[in-house]
């Protein structure tokens, strides 16, 4: 990857992490402001308004939102289910993180350490590198994550990349154990906002 090619990925990396954080400020101060209930029905308003394109759009935002992170991840899940209801919700929100988990996947397995170093920080790194000390239980310790809500996939799906796993392994591992944490977080989440 050439410098100038890097230089441009960490623009990019930049530039969605602020607008992350512009779009979590704007949330926040129109729920502040107006109330959960009303941002619940404008945020279903203007899916439904956007026709096919809302959940295409949404799916692709997902999907990239795991390469990239520009919100907090349980925060998208909940929107996901605010806006399109909760089985639509659901169903979009694993497409969307599915295909980009697999997509992350294929970019470091292709790019490598090179890329990784683009696109998280320093300290996220160094966690991948520890993570990569023991190779041996990698694929235990992968299964388990991805069914936790909590662990740090988007990061573990990068560290699988490095391993020697096969993508074929690596697909139907989250094919089959991602819904379980969409589930759960997305819905507590969501739980936690909707009383507010």
């Amino acid at each position: 990857m050439t410098t100038n090619n890097k230089n441009i990925l960490k623009k990019f990396t930049s530039f969605g992490k602020i607008f992350g954080i512009l779009l979590v400020i704007i949330g926040l101060y129109y729920i502040l402001h107006y109330g959960f209930s009303n941002f619940d029905h404008v945020l279903y308003e203007f899916m439904s308004k956007s026709g096919i394109f809302g959940p295409i759009l949404f799916i692709m935002f997902q999907a990239l939102q795991v390469i990239v992170p520009i919100l907090p991840g349980g925060l998208s899940l909940s929107v996901g289910v605010l806006a399109f209801g909760s089985t639509l919700g659901f169903l979009y929100n694993y497409l969307g993180i599915t295909i980009g988990s697999i997509a992350s996947f294929c970019l470091i397995r292709r790019f490598g350490k090179r890329l990784l170093q683009n696109i998280v920080s320093e300290k996220n790194y160094k966690k991948i590198m520890h993570y990569l000390e023991n190779k041996k239980n990698f694929t235990y310790f992968f299964i388990f994550a991805i069914l936790f809500p909590i662990a740090p996939d988007d990061l573990l799906c990068m560290v699988a990349a490095l391993t020697k796993m096969r993508l074929r392994t690596f697909s139907l591992i989250i094919i089959l154990c991602k819904p379980f944490s969409i589930f759960a977080y997305g819905y507590v989440l969501t739980a936690l906002l909707q009383h507010l």
